[in-house]
C-alpha cells in the first residue's frame, strides 16, 4: 500500500509511525514537524477487481469529508492551528482506567503477554490491529473490508463460529495459479482443487487446539452440493462416490462449501466456517513477516517444487516459502503424506514467527500482515467482514502454540491399487481421531481449567444408585440407527434387569449426543442406567420426569446420533492415544 493514497506523502509508511510506549505498553502515533495532516490514516478507495478476485472492487472505502471528523461521522469540526512543537500530541485509547488517589503505592497489576492476543495469521493480525490502533485504526479497517473475498457456504456450515463453543475452521490451500510467477506450479488450467486441507479444531475452553490434515489423495464419497450460482440461482453439482479428496473443489463447477459438506461426510464434524488461500497466500504472508525459520535435516534439491536448499537452518520467504510447502518428492518417502509433514513443520515455523515479539511489536508487520491475509483469503460468507474476522481472532488468540497440535487422518495403501498412488482410510485408527476432535478431547497434556460447572457434571455420577429393578426410564431415539430404540429396550430387560423400561418411539427433534433426563428424585436411577449404558456425566440433564405407559414417573433416554449400539459404552476418552502420531506447533522439527 503506497503512502499518498492513504493520506501521507514523502514515501512515509504510516505504520511506521505507530510507536509502541515501553512504560504504558500501548502503540502512540507519532509523526514528524513537518506533518499538518490528520492523526487518522485514511482508507484507500476501492480496488478494480482482479482476476480470481470477485467482488473485491465494491466500492466500500470512504474517506471522510473537509471539514469533517472521521472519528464522529456528521459533526463539523474547525481547522486548528498545529503547536509549534516537535511531537504533535497522539490521540491513544485509554485500556485501563487511572488508578485512584491514595493507591499510588500498590504494585501495578501484572499485564497479559501481547503475544497472547494473537493466534492464526489472517483473523488474528486484524485482532491485533484493532487493539494497537483503536479509534485512529477505524477507516483503515473499513478499508480492509474491502480486501475481503467472500463466497457463499450454501448452508454447509454450522452458520459460523460461537465464543462459548468449540470452533472447527476448514482451511483449504488451493493449486490454483492465479498471481505473477506461479506459472510453473499446479496443475495447468486448474478451476483450484482443495491440494492442502485442514480442519483446526479449538477446544471450546480455548486451552489446546488440533489441526488434523486431509490427505488430497485419499478416497472419499462426495456427497451432492447445492451450490450457490454467479447470477444468485441454485444449483446441485452431482456427488461422486470413490473419487479423491482434492476433486471436492474445483471439479465440476464445486465450491469450498461442497469440501466442507465432504469433510462432515467423512468426519461426522460440521465445521463452522473455511477459509481458503492459493499460492500468492503462502508467498505474500511469508514476506510480510520478514520470512520463516525452518530446519532441514539433509540437501533438498528438488527440480518440480524448484526448492534448492542445502543441509540446516534458512530463513525462507515468497518463492522459496512456496517451494518448500510444495515440495514431496526430495523428503520421506516421496508422497503426498510425506509433503503434508513438511507443511505442518512449516505452519508451526509461521505460528512460531506470529507469536514471536519481532511480529507482534512491529506495526509496520503487523499492517503488511493485515494487507497480505485480507487480500490473498477467500472466506465464507459468515466471515466477510473486519469486525467478524476480529472476533475469531480473539477467541484463537487464547491459544498457546505448545497446546496446537498438527496431526493426520490415519490412511493406508489403497489395496485395490497395484501401482500405488492413492490412500483409504484406516478403519482402525480413524474413527478414533475423529471422535476425539468431535468430543473436544486434547491431544496434548493441558491443564484443564477447575471450574464449578466441570464439578457439577461429574459429581452427577456421584452418589447411590438405585437397583437395576427400579429404574423406569422411556426410550426415544433422537438420530440413532433404526430400530436402536427396541434393540436397546430389549437388551436393557433381558440382559440388564431393567425391567421397568419401554420404547417410545422417535424424538421430536434429532439430536447430536445421547441424553437422559431425570427429575432430582430420580437421580439414583440416572446413576444406576449410566452405569450400564456407559453415559458420561455431561450426558445427565437433571430435569424433569414423565409419565410412562403405567401412569407413574419415568426418566427420558433419548438416543442421539453418538449411539453406537447397545451395551457399547459412550464415555467418551479423557486424552488421545499415544499411538496416534503428532506434532506440536512449539517444537522445532527439521524435515528429513
Amino acid at each position: 500500500m503506497d503512502a499518498h493514497s492513504r493520506g501521507r506523502g514523502e514515501n512515509v509508511d504510516p505504520a511506521d509511525q505507530w510507536v509502541l510506549n515501553p512504560e504504558t505498553g500501548e502503540y502512540e502515533l507519532r509523526l514528524g514537524p513537518s506533518a499538518p495532516q490528520s492523526s487518522i490514516p485514511g482508507p484507500r478507495g476501492p480496488r478494480p477487481p482482479g482476476p480470481g478476485k470477485p467482488g473485491t472492487g465494491n466500492p466500500r472505502g470512504r474517506s471522510a469529508a473537509p471539514g469533517r471528523s472521521p472519528g464522529r461521522p456528521g459533526r463539523v469540526t474547525p481547522e486548528r492551528e498545529t503547536p509549534d512543537r516537535e511531537v504533535p500530541p497522539q490521540r491513544r485509547r485509554r485500556t485501563t482506567p487511572e488508578e485512584p488517589p491514595g493507591r499510588r503505592g500498590r504494585r501495578p497489576a501484572k499485564q497479559k503477554s501481547r503475544a497472547k492476543k494473537v493466534l492464526l495469521w489472517g483473523s488474528g493480525t486484524l485482532a491485533f490491529l484493532v487493539l494497537a490502533t483503536g479509534v485512529g485504526g477505524y477507516l483503515y479497517l473499513e478499508h480492509l473490508n474491502d480486501n475481503i473475498t467472500s463466497v457463499s457456504d450454501d448452508g454447509a456450515s454450522t452458520g459460523g463460529f460461537s465464543k462459548d463453543k468449540a470452533i472447527n475452521i476448514l482451511l483449504i490451500g488451493t493449486d490454483k495459479r492465479t498471481g505473477s510467477g506461479n506459472e510453473g506450479y499446479g496443475d495447468k488450467g486448474s478451476a483450484g482443487h482443495a491440494d492442502t486441507t485442514i480442519l483446526l479444531h479449538v477446544s471450546k475452553d480455548r486451552s489446546n487446539a488440533t489441526a488434523l490434515s486431509i490427505p488430497r489423495d485419499l478416497i472419499v464419497d462426495v456427497p451432492d452440493c447445492p451450490t450457490e450460482q454467479e447470477d444468485g440461482s441454485q444449483k446441485v453439482i452431482p456427488g461422486s462416490p470413490g473419487v479423491r479428496f482434492n476433486t471436492s473443489l474445483g471439479q465440476g463447477g464445486r465450491t469450498p462449501s461442497c469440501t466442507m459438506r465432504t469433510v462432515t461426510e467423512l468426519t461426522g464434524i460440521k465445521p463452522d466456517n473455511f477459509m481458503v488461500a492459493d499460492f500468492n497466500a503462502v508467498k505474500t504472508l511469508t514476506s510480510a513477516v520478514g520470512g520463516v525459520e525452518v530446519c532441514l535435516a539433509k540437501d533438498i534439491d528438488d527440480p518440480d517444487s524448484h526448492l534448492k536448499l542445502p543441509k540446516g537452518t534458512h530463513t525462507i520467504e515468497g518463492e522459496d516459502a512456496l517451494a518448500f510447502v510444495r515440495t514431496r518428492h526430495s523428503v520421506g518417502l516421496g508422497g503426498d503424506l510425506s509433503r503434508i509433514g513438511l507443511q505442518q513443520q512449516f505452519l508451526s515455523a509461521l505460528m512460531r514467527k506470529l507469536k514471536s515479539n519481532d511480529t507482534l511489536t512491529s506495526p509496520s508487520k503487523m499492517v503488511k500482515l493485515a494487507e497480505a491475509g485480507t487480500e490473498a483469503l477467500t472466506v465464507d460468507s459468515q466471515l466477510d467482514n473486519i469486525n467478524k474476522l476480529k472476533d475469531l481472532g480473539l477467541e484463537l488468540g487464547k491459544l498457546n502454540v505448545k497446546n496446537l497440535t498438527f496431526t493426520t487422518v490415519p490412511v493406508v495403501d489403497n489395496p485395490a491399487e497395484q501401482v500405488k498412488a492413492t490412500v483409504v482410510l484406516n478403519e482402525a485408527k480413524a474413527p478414533e481421531v475423529f471422535d476425539l476432535i468431535r468430543n473436544d478431547v486434547s491431544f496434548t497434556e493441558v491443564k484443564q481449567q477447575k471450574k464449578k460447572e466441570a464439578a457439577a457434571v461429574a459429581a452427577r455420577l456421584k452418589g447411590e444408585k438405585a437397583p437395576a429393578s427400579e429404574v423406569r426410564v422411556r426410550i426415544l431415539n433422537g438420530g440413532a440407527v433404526g430400530g436402536s430404540a427396541q434393540a436397546t429396550l430389549s437388551w436393557l430387560q433381558v440382559q440388564q434387569g431393567v425391567t421397568k423400561s419401554e420404547n417410545a418411539g422417535n424424538a421430536p427433534a434429532p439430536l447430536a449426543r445421547t441424553t437422559l433426563e431425570y427429575a432430582p428424585d430420580q437421580a439414583g436411577q440416572a446413576r444406576r442406567l449410566a452405569e450400564i449404558m456407559g453415559l458420561s456425566g455431561s450426558a445427565l440433564k437433571p430435569g424433569e420426569s414423565v409419565t410412562n405407559a403405567q401412569g407413574v414417573p419415568a426418566m427420558t433416554l433419548t438416543l442421539g446420533k453418538d449411539f453406537k449400539g447397545a451395551g457399547v459404552s459412550l464415555t467418551p476418552p479423557d486424552k488421545a492415544p499415544d499411538s496416534i502420531e503428532k506434532s506440536t506447533a512449539d517444537k522445532v522439527e527439521c524435515a528429513k
